[in-house]
């Protein structure tokens, strides 16, 4: 592959210079009037990588005016693609018999062993005419592959994070989003991630009224953000193994502005502190002032991107003791203030 210089993501230089691109492929920046999604499946794939995105645009079809999504599901060759659950997927034609220029471009995940050198030729040559391109779960190593993600921060399953760090160092891999937009580049991470990563998408193209409509009727949640972590603290916690354990873990969440120390915790348990603790770290893997922490900025985070409440009375309704406690958490554990979180959150869904 022709040597590049440093630059943010991929750019028109690619255009320019790749030997495999189209030079007269426009470059698309901005809607387009009739957006063409094509969506690239390797030889062996999970079915809801596939499944899923495209449950999405074919709703925004059916329930947004202006949405016109023409969707083509394309393979790596002529041949029948196989899901992990054993279904074959027909795909409309060969990734080769496309041709730029196309509005969206997504790479599913699969088994990234299977992936033959011509598939990620092909993904590049129509990345780089494409407005914007995506991954879904490992889909993202064919991106990497490709080298569309060079200079990128990205996320893929969590699994396969370290794997992706390793394999390529000028790649950021954040482990922990289940999605994240860099440029006109998105990934996403393993599985039901590439719901979230398509209403994203369609509400960038649509507006955020326009997402919720579809959120509603595949009846799935809307607000899980891209930087939301793939795990969380209360889906974790159902793994403690005993009952009165898993009672107190669900109990924690509506009561987060109680007193959660360790002895009120402990005497909720009929246990000694000293015993109560070791039982908590070891069942759920973390100390109990831990999992406190992470379940109130959990909470905080939520009610930042989904309600109008105040700072202040955010900071209340999840148990800190005053807003600078809360400003601390959220620099402490996510490297951002409260304000700049809701910021953030609030520009990317904003209604267009």
């Amino acid at each position: 592959m022709t040597d590049r210089p440093e630059s943010r993501c991929w750019d028109v230089w690619d255009r320019q210079h790749d030997p495999v691109a189209d030079v007269d492929a426009p470059a698309h920046h901005g809607r387009v009037r009739d957006p063409r999604i094509v969506i690239a499946v390797p030889p062996e794939l999970q079915i809801l990588d596939l499944a899923g995105p495209l449950a999405v645009f074919e709703s925004a079809n059916s329930r947004v005016p202006d949405a016109s999504y023409r969707l083509q599901v394309v393979g790596a060759t002529g041949e029948n693609a196989r899901t992990h659950s054993g279904l074959s997927i027909i795909a409309t034609a060969p990734i080769s018999s496309i041709r730029p220029p196309i509005d969206t471009l997504i790479v599913t995940g699969g088994n990234m062993y299977s992936v033959p050198p011509e598939f990620v030729q092909h993904v590049r040559r129509l990345a780089l005419g494409a407005r914007r391109v995506a991954s879904v779960c490992v889909g993202s190593f064919v991106l990497a592959e490709a080298g569309l993600l060079d200079q990128c921060r990205v996320t893929t399953h969590w699994e396969s994070a370290d794997l992706m760090a390793r394999r390529y160092p000028d790649i950021t891999v954040d482990a922990d989003a289940i999605y994240i937009r860099d440029g006109n580049v998105w990934t996403s991470a393993g599985v039901t991630a590439g719901i979230d990563l398509a209403l994203a998408m369609v509400a960038d193209d649509h507006g955020h009224q326009a997402a919720a409509a579809i959120a509603r009727n595949l009846v799935v949640y809307l607000q899980r953000s891209g930087g939301q972590s793939q795990f969380s603290t209360l889906l974790a916690s159902q793994a403690a193994e005993r009952e009165p354990m898993r009672e107190l873990l669900a109990w924690l969440p509506d009561h987060l502005n109680e007193d959660l120390t360790v002895p009120r915790l402990a005497e909720r348990m009929n246990l000694s502190e000293r015993q109560f603790t070791r039982v908590f770290k070891a069942e759920v893997g973390v100390t109990p002032a831990e999992h406190v922490e992470a379940i109130r900025l959990e909470a905080a985070c939520r009610l930042l991107e989904t309600t109008t409440s105040t700072v202040d009375q955010i900071s209340r309704d999840c148990g800190y003791s005053n807003p600078e406690t809360m400003h601390r958490a959220f620099r402490r554990r996510l490297n951002t203030t409260p304000t700049e979180h809701r910021h953030h959150f609030r520009a990317s869904e904003a209604v267009r």
